[in-house]
């Protein structure tokens, strides 16, 4: 229900599938990642709070990013850092991904709707490097 995309014992996503469902508030970051992701499962009645936040200086220094799927299915392409093909996920709607390291690729596997959620403000070229992703003539679909 929750799966870690590792490379070289270093988390590149997270992936929350549309069937996980557990009571309460569970974080699936740790808590030094510059993006917090937590999944929320309350009664109704539940009263969260009100509250303001507080200004925080932090310093980012890479963009990650956050997929929810609307409607479709998307699969995504990792990649390491040196951009070599590792592994590919297929996501469906209701699914969710944290992006954290490493290089993506992603093709729209059915019509696609999704929303994605990263730190701003955008730094135009400077944020990202582009390259094209080689794929294998099978790919690596891993395990969920």
């Amino acid at each position: 229900m929750i799966t870690e995309i590792r490379h070289n014992d270093e988390i590149l996503a997270i992936i929350l599938s549309k069937d996980f469902d557990k009571a309460g508030i569970h974080f699936l970051t740790p808590g030094n990642f510059s993006q917090q992701l937590a999944y929320m499962h309350h009664p109704a009645g539940k009263v969260i709070e009100a509250h303001v936040h507080n200004p925080v200086h932090r310093e980012v220094q890479y963009t990650l990013e956050v997929l929810f799927i609307k409607r479709g299915k998307l699969r995504v392409d990792f990649f390491d850092e040196q951009q070599a093909y590792l592994e590919s996920r297929v996501l469906e709607a209701g699914d969710v991904i944290l992006l954290v390291k490493g290089g993506h690729g992603f093709e729209a596997l059915e019509e696609l709707e999704m929303y994605e959620v990263k730190q701003g403000p955008y730094a135009g070229h400077q944020d990202k490097t582009r390259f094209i992703g080689k794929l294998p003539d099978k790919l690596n679909f891993g395990t969920r």
